[in-house]
């Protein structure tokens, strides 16, 4: 019988960790189905930040560093300009991305530091007991906001694919989702783009995961995902949000 689908050369072949119904492990595999596609693997430095995230070493086969909390994008900025011959990306979640690190984004997007920017967007702090992130949605409850998200108190969450589509140095920033096949195939489509766009050296690239986290959202993982498609991306609509790149 032949044999269609298998995995990626750039994943290890290690038993996951992560709770069930988790989106990490889907966007792993996409981004690593990128790396081994343009055939880079030898070439890439991935930067893993801090929260769920930073278990990226422990998955990629691929060269890691590890970057303190919020401070990929820096990390990142120095490992590619030291050796501008590598593919660079971060791989960040919602606390360490707008949160603690906002300010690195920022400065690393509007400067158009030529490195890729995956970050996994599940509203909450995965790692550490499910507090309140910069993108848990109005209403939302977490264990620091058990009455749900007031925006007249804790302000609105940040859409960070459409902040940072208004920076200068941003060559390629969109929104995708991990929760049906159909929005698998785009959110692969959009994270080769954002690969090629480093490969082509044409800049600064961003994509934005919606992702599910059943555990602190304290829901089985089919109801998790549904509220991916139910609340998450009528709040945050998938799609690019700017491509001066042309891809």
């Amino acid at each position: 019988m032949k044999q269609v689908f298998s995995r990626p050369e750039s994943l290890k072949d290690v038993q996951t960790h992560f709770c069930p119904g988790c989106h990490h492990g889907s966007v792993h595999r996409l981004v690593a189905e990128a790396i081994d596609e343009f055939g880079i693997a030898s070439q890439t430095i991935g930067v893993a930040s801090v929260g769920c995230s930073v278990f990226l070493y422990g998955y990629f086969d691929v060269d890691v560093i590890e970057a303190p909390h919020g401070r990929a994008p820096a990390v990142a900025t120095g490992a590619k300009r030291a050796r501008p011959d590598r593919i660079v990306f971060t791989y960040q979640g919602d606390g360490d991305l707008a949160a603690i690190g906002m300010s690195e984004i920022i400065h690393s997007a509007n400067r158009g530091e030529d490195i890729t920017v995956i970050f996994v967007n599940n509203t909450t702090y995965g790692m550490t007991g499910g507090q309140m992130a910069p993108t848990t949605m109005p209403g939302q409850k977490t264990s620091t906001s058990p009455y749900g998200r007031d925006i007249n108190n804790d302000g609105a969450p940040f859409k960070m694919a459409e902040l940072l589509s208004q920076l200068e140095g941003v060559a390629f920033s969109a929104r995708v989702a991990v929760n049906s096949p159909k929005n698998v195939i785009q959110a692969k489509k959009m994270i080769k783009n954002a690969f090629r766009c480093q490969i082509e050296k044409k800049g600064f690239s961003f994509i934005e995961v919606l992702a599910s986290c059943p555990t602190n959202w304290g829901m089985q993982p089919l109801e998790a995902n549904k509220r991916v498609s139910d609340e998450m991306i009528p709040y945050f609509p998938l799609g690019v949000y700017r491509n001066t790149a042309n891809l």
